[in-house]
This record gives C-alpha cells, sequence and structure tokens, in this order.
C-alpha cells in the first residue's frame, strides 16, 4: 500500500516523465494521445452519419409520400372517363366504332 502511494505521489511530482525510463514513458504518453485521438475523432464521423442517415431517411419518407400522391393522381387521369373529358374540351369526339387490333404475322 505504501508503494503504491509512493508510485503516485511519483507520478504528481512528475518524475514519471523525468526519470532515465522518461523516452520510454513518453513514447507511451505519446501512444495514448493518439489513440484518444482518433477515438474522438471516430466517434465525431458516426454523429455525422447518424445525422445524415436521419436527414436521408426524412427526405426519402417525403419523396415516397409525392410518389404515392402523383401516382394515385396519374392513375385518376388514365381513367377513360377523365380521358374523354379531356378530349372533349379539344374538340375531339369519341369514336363509335371501337378500335381494330392488327395482327402483324411472320
Amino acid at each position: 500500500m505504501i508503494k503504491i502511494k509512493q508510485n503516485i505521489y511519483k507520478f504528481l511530482k512528475g518524475e514519471y516523465f523525468l526519470n532515465e525510463d522518461a523516452l520510454k514513458n513518453w513514447r507511451m504518453v505519446i501512444f495514448v494521445v493518439l489513440l484518444l485521438m482518433i477515438m474522438v475523432r471516430n466517434g465525431h464521423i458516426t454523429d455525422e452519419k447518424v445525422l445524415q442517415i436521419a436527414r436521408l431517411s426524412k427526405q426519402e419518407r417525403e419523396l415516397r409520400a409525392e410518389y404515392i400522391a402523383l401516382h394515385s393522381e396519374s392513375m385518376i387521369m388514365k381513367l377513360e372517363s377523365n380521358v374523354v373529358v379531356e378530349v372533349k374540351k379539344m374538340g375531339l369526339l369519341q369514336s363509335d366504332k371501337p378500335a381494330r387490333v392488327i395482327n402483324e404475322s411472320k
């Protein structure tokens, strides 16, 4: 227990970085600091990705809602009754004869 207290006291006084093995100690400290910097940067990158995913998910929902609205509108516009009304506005009339199918055989 006394040895632990002495080591802590030496560390607080700075002897850990000033003794003859200081170069080895400094290398370890620099290595640990570099690892910590990498961890912090990875945390920031992760946060940016999470925000980007949230933004893209919101945009996807908006685009999906717009697609559904436009798709339903186009389905209504393609109905024969609506086509007849729009064609009458242009001055055209509906044909009395049904369309003939032309088969091209080889």
